[in-house]
């Protein structure tokens, strides 16, 4: 007797074969992206989640019907829930500082300071409350130092290649400026500046008018220590380039700053080239790069419209999350401010995941929620503790930057979820469970690629 499956069985079948398809799908870029706990689960996940919908479809039993109906409406009221814009309860508040920050204060600069120096002792008599503190990161071996844990003999003479060609391009940040200025349409001049960059390498531009709160307030590098920053021009380029992917997954090894120098390199060129093309037209220009900055990026790139501040203290960019570096081109080129892009669903998505601070080697990352600190609301990381631990393993570490659920590739994978993420406060909760089940709430470092590794003899 040939048996005609119902309406019910037919869409049961339907949705369990999409889902076999999603989730084959899933397991394939998986594999591809070198992710093989998220590949075994996503298998693991094919062969029983689509189960009660195939059987619904393919057997005969009792209340057949009724439960066929059943799945389809939870399913169907299961997506409709995720896909509804739902905002959230959380929201940006007031993150505009007041005050700008002194450069001298940041651990780039106190790392500089000579012990027994003037400028050190100088430094510690204005805030000795810092001096046990930097002790401590100063007791270790340092940054690319021979003794440091994570010591690798080539990488870390690599990284120290790409920072040392970053130090040859710093006689160029600035510069004279041609006698006659170009008469410059701004929005001919700014669609230009931005398509040259992304041609150049870059993965996101924006501008923003230059705010007072951009600037640092006093030098605290180089030859210029101490003085106050003075920088009047109009506007400011922010630009960020890509950090591998690949070379992240190994952090908190030598990879990783390789690749940080490297890319810092690779913003810094970007940069240095746009302000001598402004300064060619007439048009003063400063590039900010790795070492030689006048401004916080993070902040100008934020109100560039490139992404948020999230709970790690490092810009959140929708692509690819904190997986960036940022240089910034200050100028007098008449361009097109972007129109303010403030993103409340990267500062919820923060609150609720807090991954950043479970891997965090040196807990520096706050698990508590945005405080007022100076009169802003906000997350602060622990910059000292921060620091100490990249002075003993040698590297930037970079284990928040690997373990970020916006760190994924920018594909359609992705890119799917990013947009739920964006859209549904109830998305962004099954979004970071759903992360630390594929790929697990403290992910372990992958093995160093093979072109890397070094017989025990080497090390």
């Amino acid at each position: 007797m040939t048996h005609h499956l119902t309406v019910l069985q037919v869409a049961n079948l339907v949705v369990g074969a999409v889902m076999v398809v999603l989730l084959l799908y899933v397991a394939v870029v998986s594999k591809l992206e070198g992710e093989p706990r998220a590949a075994k689960v996503a298998v693991a996940l094919l062969l029983l989640l689509p189960l009660p919908y195939l059987l619904v479809g393919m057997l005969q039993f009792r209340y057949q019907n009724a439960v066929a109906a059943v799945l389809l409406m939870v399913t169907a009221a299961a997506a409709l829930l995720l896909v509804l814009p739902i905002r959230g309860k959380v929201r940006i508040g007031d993150d505009t500082p007041r005050t700008r920050i002194d450069e001298r204060d940041i651990m780039f600069s106190r790392r500089l300071l000579e012990v027994g120096s003037a400028r050190f002792e100088q430094y510690y008599r204005v805030h000795p409350d810092k001096r046990q503190l930097d002790d401590r990161f100063r007791d270790k071996p340092g940054l690319l130092a021979t003794g440091a844990t994570g010591y690798h003999p080539y990488a870390f003479p690599a990284a120290d290649a790409s920072f040392w060609t970053i130090e040859r391009l710093r006689p160029f940040v600035e510069g004279e400026t041609a006698g006659e200025q170009v008469v410059a349409d701004p929005g001919e001049i700014t669609r230009f500046v931005k398509q040259w960059a992304l041609k150049l390498g870059a993965v996101s531009v924006g501008v923003t008018p230059l705010r007072d709160y951009h600037l640092y307030s006093v030098v605290g590098r180089g030859e210029q220590y101490g003085e106050p920053v003075e920088l009047n021009h109009a506007f400011a380029i922010a630009l960020t380039v890509e950090m591998d992917k690949t070379m992240l997954d190994r952090a908190p090894h030598s990879p990783t700053v390789m690749e940080s120098a490297q890319q810092y390199l690779e913003s810094g060129t970007i940069a240095v080239q746009i302000a001598d093309f402004s300064r060619r037209l007439g048009y003063p220009a400063r590039a900010h790069i790795d070492g030689n900055y006048r401004v916080v990026c993070p902040l100008v790139a934020r109100d560039a419209g490139l992404g948020e501040i999230g709970r790690m203290g490092l810009l959140m960019t929708p692509q690819l999350g904190p997986r960036v570096r940022i240089a910034v081109v200050t100028t007098d080129l008449p361009l097109v401010a972007d129109e303010p892009r403030r993103d409340d669903t990267v500062i919820d998505f923060c609150c609720h995941c807090r991954k950043c601070a479970v891997v965090c080697p040196s807990r520096a990352i706050s698990f508590d929620d945005r405080t007022e600190i100076d009169g802003l609301i906000r997350w602060q990381i622990n910059s000292e503790a921060c620091f100490t631990f990249w002075c003993q393993i040698g590297t930037d570490c970079a284990r928040c930057m690997k373990v970020c659920p916006y760190s994924h590739p920018d594909n359609l994978l992705h890119n799917v979820v990013r947009r739920g993420v964006s859209n549904s406060a109830l998305f962004r909760r099954l979004a970071t469970a759903m992360d630390d089940l594929f790929y697990g709430q403290k992910p372990m470092p992958a093995v160093l690629p093979d072109w890397m590794r070094l017989e025990k003899g080497n090390l």
